[in-house]
């Protein structure tokens, strides 16, 4: 009974070092010259192919993986925003920055999706409500964090090196190319969390069209990877790019597509056990592996603006889900009191009757006795 409590709790753990391995091996790929629109392509194809006999194979007989125009439409549009886009700028973005960067920005992803519900109308805020009130300052809180870490940069603190003063001159240039690298990576981070956000928002209308999650999954990875694959051929066209020159790309491009098969399966068993907030909260998990392993083991670069920003969007982060953790406890008391008020109603309804536990029934007496049997043959005569 106890480790049935704690599994999703494991589980979570176990994901987060998932994907904190799937965010330095792609890293690790991408600074030894792999293309990151040729890596996208490579991703998808793999977690389709893994996926693919799970999802349709079990289902030729019923059908259920086959689509409709409508959500035909709806998974090339989410495929669009959420893998084709959004992973290319993401590891674009991953490769001008930094492993740790990477996975802080990924922290931004349910403030900035509270802020695009708000717009559409999904979200209400209320200035004399404390959870609402949570809510905006946990948004103003990653937001201000993201530009911390693109603008404020600061002076190293991990992996920093003495440099002579003849040498500042010569590498002046090359900082300010690292820097304007610098910020160009963060920029693309900051946008592919917000093509994240904007995909959590089309899943509501994607998930009611397409009940299947499981075919709903391998289809995305499909579409994804087609359109991926025109865009790297339209921006790529020499055929050399999509050569895998190493094994370190090899197993970088195999192990992130078979995490993305993997995770899908993790996340929704959590989430149907524990809520969405419950697997929001461990993703400041991943971000402390990443920049501890890619510190440690690949000596990346730690910058004063870069840790102050992290640490502003994990708390920004918790806040946020704190104001959400609210609303669904009031949610649920407001679904509860039309029923109680049910339960009460037909409680005193019941009451007004007559006490039934007075009755005596005997059932060995006859229905009809033989005096109301005479009175009823009197009265026909």
């Amino acid at each position: 009974m106890g480790f049935e409590t704690y599994k999703p709790t494991f589980v979570m753990i176990a994901l987060q070092f998932m994907y904190a391995a799937v965010t330095l091996f792609s890293r690790a790929s991408l600074v030894q010259g792999m293309s990151p629109r040729v890596f996208v392509v490579y991703r998808q194809t793999i977690a389709f192919l893994l996926i693919s006999p799970i999802a349709f194979v079990p289902r030729r007989k019923t059908g259920s993986s086959c689509l409709g125009w409508k959500s035909f439409w709806l998974i090339n549009l989410a495929a669009l925003t959420g893998v084709t886009i959004n992973q290319n700028i993401y590891f674009s973005g991953l490769y001008y920055a930094s492993s740790s960067i990477a996975s802080a920005t990924g922290n931004l992803v349910p403030a900035f999706t509270f802020l695009m519900a708000w717009f559409m109308g999904m979200e209400k805020v209320q200035i004399n409500s404390l959870r609402s009130i949570a809510k905006v300052i946990g948004t103003i809180l990653c937001v201000a964090g993201a530009v911390a870490m693109a603008l404020l940069k600061g002076p190293k603190l991990l992996n920093s090196e003495f440099i002579p003063t003849n040498e500042l001159l010569v590498l002046g240039k090359e900082n300010s190319e690292n820097l304007n690298n610098w910020m160009l990576g963060v920029i693309l981070l900051i946008a592919s969390a917000c093509c994240w956000s904007f995909w959590l928002i089309l899943q509501v209308t994607l998930s009611a069209n397409c009940p299947d999650h499981l075919s709903l999954t391998a289809w995305l990875c499909l579409m994804a990877a087609i359109q991926s694959g025109i865009v790297t051929f339209f921006f790529e066209p020499n055929l050399n790019s999509w050569k895998v020159t190493s094994s370190l790309e090899f197993i970088s491009i195999f192990y992130t597509g078979f995490s993305s098969a993997v995770s899908f399966f993790g996340q929704a068993w959590c989430i149907s056990r524990r809520g969405p907030l419950f697997s929001a909260m461990f993703n400041p998990l991943c971000t402390v592996i990443v920049t501890i392993i890619a510190s440690a083991f690949m000596q990346e670069e730690m910058y004063t603006g870069s840790l102050v920003g992290s640490l502003a969007v994990i708390f920004g982060l918790y806040v946020v889900l704190w104001g959400k953790a609210k609303d669904k406890k009031e949610d649920n008391i407001l679904e509860e009191e039309p029923v109680k008020q049910h339960i009460q109603e037909t409680t005193i309804a019941i009451q007004d009757f007559p006490d039934f536990t007075s009755f005596k029934v005997d059932l060995e007496e006859p229905l009809l006795t033989n005096k109301s049997i005479t009175n009823i043959v009197d009265d026909h005569i």
